[in-house]
């Protein structure tokens, strides 16, 4: 499991050339770029060119267009930016997961610098071309953190430039690993053994496929494609990692040696790492993951790059080993694999009926992997197998950590005296729940951080926890994730403001252990609203606007018997009621589903729970935000006020989302965050707008993608709630002109750059 607090899951184009994200596993692209950024800017190394994304795709015949942005595995990946999760559902977006890796469990925001460079619509180096230009240039030894995608597709992509990459070391992988966590104390019978002697590490898909590791199994066919391109391999799988803990004694040690900010920085998300974890057991199953792989191939390097990988921290071993792809038996089509399943000629001219033509994998819940009667799953999809014959690779591999040679040193392992000598620092990879840190920067800029901010489910209602059900839909790359994570572009152009997402949390809310600082811990959603609540006079009630899936408030309601009894009414920017004249939605990425509108379709359920509930409904559907939704307008509306600091934000956000959609067909579809703008005007500003509001009984629709999140139109048996139909959209723009440039609700703080020249007053 990649959460080495040093390197987080970055491809890595030798350590002082280039850099290139991956953005399918552990980390998000748009939050993976900018700490990045922040790394090797605290570093003194702003240098090192880093590469994200990229909107290329692969079409149905095989054929791969120039810059795929890797933000699905090869055996997935179409067209867009668009699709499923196979492998990536079995990594929680949650707390220990891409949240915490997101944010670097808050440690990123408290001690990073922030750097002069930032991610930039259409104009930041996509990950193939980064790759390109550095390899170009000459013999490169690459390392490869994380998934393979974006190196495969490299090598399938430019066989021409294979001659210039000297030697790939790679950390991941189990061969004849035995998983030492999840095991029972001797004697005690009423234990039930996990992970224990598993090949692999993925602790939550380990009973449909216990062979496979993080790394690897995040896109074996990639893999594959590394293992077998002729490139001499090193590998440091989890068969040497797995002897390397971080003992308590290593822990102490590096506390008291950090004379160096990236000693300090790796430190502290170690630290966090520590205090988090899911049970009492971390000096014993958290291992040096990456940073161990990094100071092997470091040595190697170090000591000439001989054939039998001579280094001072890992005994090595040749193995013939190939990874697996699809399970036996091949050849039988059952939906599972693109490669094959509804093509005459299979993608890429693979063999029919070879290693590639079996079932592959389709989530951490797949029946096909259930061996009746066993506790553990058949699945290998991901395996690095040691094999003979012509489909195995000859792989120089690290099999176990060296014992430390001073015998007199309270450090057990070689590598954990030389770690402790300089840092090798890496990071960690429609918005993601990271983006709360923007949220407070908003705040902050406003002068507002006495505002609470709680952090809501990550899933849709009753969805499991593990997933992408309806996010799915959700662009990765540009107009994606990749933009509104890092609002196109912008967030760092707020001051930062004191307060962050952090991991830190306390027994009291139902962690393993009090963390540090467990007063900073992150207040959920379900939270702050028992806050507001509570602090209500007895005659009190709450008005409540959205602008997103209607998750939150579904819980609340489902949660808190008399939630319905304090909100006075609530204001929902959300639905398409399709009328006649054959208007469709705008789930555009979902073509079976013509009539859904985002903020419903990605939670239907809550959707429905909420419209079906006795709250005082006033809908502000698709059609009333498609009147208002024109950049020129709003733009110029902002451009003829008088300027505050959220006024000039704002018209600097608008106007680069308007040159995008203008420039750029990945955008095309970004005008419609535009209705989002118009629930916060309507909510204060309703008399100024000359609209007219119907009363109409509507049901919400589930159960299906092609009719998920539809607002349907009833007769009867209908919940009647109150819909925007018209404004007079000429007021509307006057109106969210006067909002923004209200003096008296004028910013704080009016930008970072503004913030650091107070600091140095």
């Amino acid at each position: 499991m990649s959460h080495d607090p040093v390197v987080r899951n970055f491809h890595l184009l030798v350590l002082s050339q280039a850099i290139t994200i991956n953005a399918n596993s552990w980390t998000d692209a748009g939050h993976a770029v900018n700490q990045l950024y922040d790394l090797l800017y605290m570093m003194g190394r702003d240098d090192i060119a880093v590469g994200v994304g990229g909107e290329g795709g692969i079409s149905n015949d095989g054929r791969i267009y120039p810059h795929v942005g890797g933000y699905f595995p090869i055996i997935d990946q179409g067209m867009s930016t668009i699709g499923e999760c196979r492998y990536r559902q079995s990594i929680p977006q949650g707390s220990g997961g891409r949240l915490d890796i997101n944010a670097n469990y808050g440690v990123r925001r408290e001690i990073l610098p922030q750097g002069n460079r930032s991610y930039s619509p259409l104009q930041q180096p996509t990950t193939q071309q980064v790759m390109i230009d550095t390899i170009s240039a000459g013999p490169t030894n690459v390392f490869l953190f994380g998934t393979h995608t974006n190196f495969a597709l490299f090598l399938m992509s430019n066989p021409h430039l294979k001659k210039n990459v000297k030697h790939i070391y790679i950390m991941g992988g189990g061969v004849r690993s035995q998983n030492p966590t999840g095991c029972c104390p001797k004697n005690d019978t009423s234990c039930v053994p996990r992970q224990c002697g598993d090949h692999g590490n993925m602790f939550t898909t380990y009973t449909k496929n216990p062979h496979a590791e993080f790394n690897i199994y995040g896109d074996p066919f990639g893999v594959y494609q590394v293992f077998h391109s002729g490139i001499p391999i090193t590998l440091v799988p989890l068969d040497a990692t797995n002897t390397i803990p971080i003992t308590e004694s290593f822990f102490k040690a590096f506390e008291e040696q950090q004379s160096t900010y990236e000693a300090q920085y790796s430190f502290q998300s170690l630290k966090i790492a520590c205090d988090t974890w899911f049970d009492d057991q971390f000096y014993t199953s958290y291992f040096m993951w990456d940073s161990f792989m990094s100071g092997v191939a470091l040595s190697i390097m170090r000591n000439g790059q001989k054939l039998n990988g001579d280094n001072d921290f890992a005994e090595m071993e040749v193995m013939n080993i190939t990874v697996v792809t699809s399970n036996e038996p091949y050849g039988v089509h059952d939906g599972s694999n693109p490669f094959f399943d509804g093509h005459a000629s299979p993608k890429f001219d693979l063999l029919k009926g070879g290693v590639h033509s079996g079932h592959v994998q389709i989530g951490f819940n797949d029946s096909f992997c259930v061996l009746k009667g066993g506790t553990k799953g058949k699945c290998q999809d991901g395996y690095t197998k040691e094999v003979q014959g012509p489909d195995s690779v000859a792989v120089l591999v690290a099999v176990k950590a060296k014992p430390n040679r001073n015998v007199k040193s309270p450090l057990d392992r070689e590598f954990f005296d030389h770690f402790l000598e300089g840092i090798l620092v890496s990071g960690n990879g429609w918005a993601n729940p990271a983006t709360v840190d923007v949220i407070y920067d908003v705040l902050h800029m406003m002068g507002r951080d006495d505002i609470p901010v709680g952090l809501g489910k990550i899933t849709a209602l009753r969805a499991p926890d593990l997933g992408c059900e309806y996010v799915k839909a959700i662009p990765h790359g540009s107009g994606g994730f990749l933009d509104t994570d890092t609002l196109f572009g912008l967030a760092r152009v707020l001051p930062r403001s004191p307060r962050r997402y952090t991991a830190e949390n306390s027994v009291k809310y139902g962690a393993p252990r009090d963390t540090a600082r467990p007063e900073l811990r992150q207040p959920l959603a379900f939270e702050v609203w028992q806050h507001i609540r509570e602090e209500l006079k007895p005659t009190d009630k709450i008005t409540i606007l959205t602008n997103g899936p209607l998750t939150n408030i579904a819980n609340i309601i489902l949660s808190d018997t008399k939630a319905e009894s304090v909100i006075e009414r609530i204001f929902i920017v959300g639905s398409h009621l399709a009328g006649g004249n054959g208007d469709g939605g705008n789930v555009f990425t979902v073509p079976s589903n013509k009539f859904s509108e985002f903020n419903f379709f990605l939670d239907p359920q809550a959707a429905k729970a909420v419209v079906e509930s006795d709250l005082d409904i006033t809908l502000i559907p698709l059609r009333a935000q498609r009147q208002v939704a024109s950049f020129k307008e709003v733009t110029r509306s902002l451009c003829t006020a008088e300027k505050t600091p959220e006024s000039s934000f704002a018209y600097q956000l608008l106007l680069s989302m308007q040159k995008l959609q203008k420039n750029n067909q990945a955008y095309r579809h970004i005008d419609m965050f535009l209705g989002e703008l118009l629930g916060a005007v309507f909510l204060v500003q309703q008399s100024h707008l000359n609209h007219s509001i119907t009363q109409r009984a509507i049901t919400v629709r589930s159960g299906h993608v092609s009719i998920d999140g539809q607002t349907i139109l009833r007769r009867t048996n209908g919940k009647v709630v109150k819909v925007l139909d018209h404004l007079d959209a000429d007021a509307y723009y006057t109106e969210f002109a006067k909002l923004l440039n209200a003096k008296k609700q004028s910013a704080v703080v009016g930008s970072f750059d503004e913030q650091k020249r107070m600091w140095n007053k």
